[in-house]
């Protein structure tokens, strides 16, 4: 039977919603009291999660636009406000655009009476009862119901809407319990951290060692080998990062993830680790750091956060960040895309000028490369001298 064509080639989506992969659409009350429900909130969380905030202006219907730049020609004006930044712009977005604009987030808090989520808190008010009901369309997964005022119960159409979506038991908090929303949240936004997968860089050229790095015999096995179990205890998988002309080879001990970005050495591979699974954080490790140990990586995943784009080690030899003993967060796949587009293909640049987690290594040893075979002949020595 003949195939049906495929148009396009596939790649994995991401589990976006409309602004973010973690957001919630507040709906069923009025516009004043969900911006304060979610102010209140922000002040429980901010020390934990970075929140941002989507709502519609409420300028009166009929009020003359306010004068700004834009009214005067201008399509976008970026000012400095020194506390923070601030740019108005004239253009029509949608969730292609707010995904980029919201990617530094942890949690994005939606007025649902404007813009839909894929997951809603729905407020049971009085006030907008026959509004949510003319919005039941919006309400896909709800995950939380608050009320108002005391001795309220949710609405017959409301349970009757939860019902068929399969959603009998949604938990029922009050407005006012905010600690308890909050709580809620939190909970929510700890369950759902990235996974964290393992990705052990393989595809070298064998330009300065003049052999396969990823093959030598630094602890009783290839280095590679060597390297992912190393990896295996801190992370759900474990894959091989090579090139398309190394997958024939025999003997793979691991999963592999071949480059679909070529030419573009380590961060060609990382882009095509997140090709694969852009939902997931990578632990990524060069094939040449023999001397790598689990006391280095324990303090790695201890000192983890999932808030920045990535938490490195500072280079003993530059002191800068190193790229290739990493945990790179889903957020910083988007980046390094945007860096590629203006022409760097160095994933050391993207976090030189991106917030990173930077840590100090407490064995400097740990972090050396080993790239020729000078360097190779003295670090079987120094290995075989800590026997």
């Amino acid at each position: 039977m003949e195939q049906a064509h495929q148009k396009h080639a596939g790649i994995q989506r991401a589990a976006y919603g409309t602004f973010h992969r973690q957001e919630w659409a507040l709906i069923g009350a009025p516009c004043g009291s969900i911006k304060k429900l979610t102010s209140d909130l922000a002040a429980l969380l901010r020390e934990r999660w970075k929140i941002a905030y989507v709502d519609a202006d409420h300028q009166e219907a009929g009020a003359p636009a306010r004068e700004t730049l834009l009214t005067r020609g201008f399509s976008l004006e970026y000012t400095d406000k020194i506390a923070y930044h601030r740019l108005d712009f004239q253009a029509s977005l949608d969730a292609y655009q707010y995904r980029t604009l919201f990617n530094d987030q942890d949690l994005v808090l939606v007025n649902g009476n404007h813009y839909t989520a894929k997951r809603q808190i729905v407020l049971i008010d009085p006030r907008k009862e026959a509004s949510l009901q003319k919005k039941l369309d919006r309400l896909t997964q709800v995950d939380l119901l608050l009320l108002t005022e005391d001795h309220l119960i949710p609405y017959p159409f409301l349970l009757d809407h939860l019902s068929e979506l399969g959603q009998k038991d949604v938990p029922i908090l009050s407005i006012n319990d905010t600690a308890s929303i909050a709580g809620f949240l939190n909970q929510q936004l700890e369950n759902h951290l990235p996974p964290l997968l393992g990705l052990v860089l393989a595809g070298g050229k064998r330009v300065r060692m003049g052999d396969d790095k990823s093959r030598i015999d630094y602890h009783g096995l290839p280095q590679r080998d060597h390297a992912a179990r190393l990896l295996q205890p801190y992370c759900r998988e474990v894959y091989l990062s090579v090139r398309p002309a190394q997958t024939g080879e025999p003997n793979h001990s691991f999963p592999l993830i071949t480059d679909t970005f070529l030419g573009l050495g380590p961060l060609g591979a990382i882009l095509s680790a997140f090709r694969e699974k852009p939902d997931a954080a990578w632990l990524v490790i060069a094939c040449d750091l023999p001397f790598l140990n689990p006391d280095t990586l324990e303090l790695l995943l201890r000192e983890r956060n999932p808030s920045l784009m990535a938490t490195a080690f500072n280079s003993p030899v530059n002191n800068l960040p190193e790229p290739l003993i990493a945990i790179w967060e889903p957020r910083s796949y988007p980046i390094l895309l945007q860096f590629l587009a203006q022409g760097y293909d160095c994933p050391r640049k993207a976090l030189i000028n991106s917030p990173i987690h930077l840590l100090e290594a407490p064995d400097p040893q740990a972090l050396e490369n080993v790239n020729t075979p000078e360097e190779k002949k003295s670090a079987l020595e120094k290995l075989k001298n800590k026997e």
